[in-house]
């Protein structure tokens, strides 16, 4: 697991905020119900649900949790409340890091306004799935 320090943590949070500042205002509503919470790694028991160890921990940049929209019944007993957390870690690996670089095919990686991109991204896919949306669906607009 890359280790995040308390300067990433604050620049990657205020990278955050200004990405949900610019989401849709009905996407901003949802959020105001549906807390996104932003963790450094998953925890380990969200790791052994996806079937991975501590090692495979930066490979994972969101999660759902919780039952989406169109799965719900009122026949649904009372649950945890849905959120949405997105970790550090995994944005910042798939982003390519904070240093901007030119990957072997000459396209750009990191740097700061990629990994705004994956915060953006990440919490819309999430959005998809509490919409019901599968990994199919997300990949199909751009969200994968």
């Amino acid at each position: 697991m890359i280790p995040i320090d308390s300067e990433q943590r604050a620049r990657f949070d205020a990278l955050v905020e200004e990405e949900v500042g610019r989401l849709p205002y009905t996407i901003q509503l949802l959020l105001q119900e549906t807390p996104l919470l932003v963790e450094d790694h998953p925890a380990s028991d969200v790791l052994e649900s996806f079937g991975m160890d501590e090692s495979q921990a930066d490979e994972i940049c969101g999660l759902f949790s919780g039952i989406g929209l169109t799965e719900r019944s009122v026949d649904d007993g009372p649950e945890m409340p849905d959120t949405i957390t997105i970790y550090r870690a995994g944005i910042l690996t798939l982003a390519g890091g904070w240093s901007g670089a030119v990957d072997e095919a000459g396209r750009p990686t990191g740097g700061e306004a990629r990994v705004s991109e994956e915060i953006r991204t990440t919490i819309l896919h999430e959005v998809g799935h509490h919409f019901g949306l599968d990994e199919d669906d997300l990949d199909k607009l751009g969200f994968a």
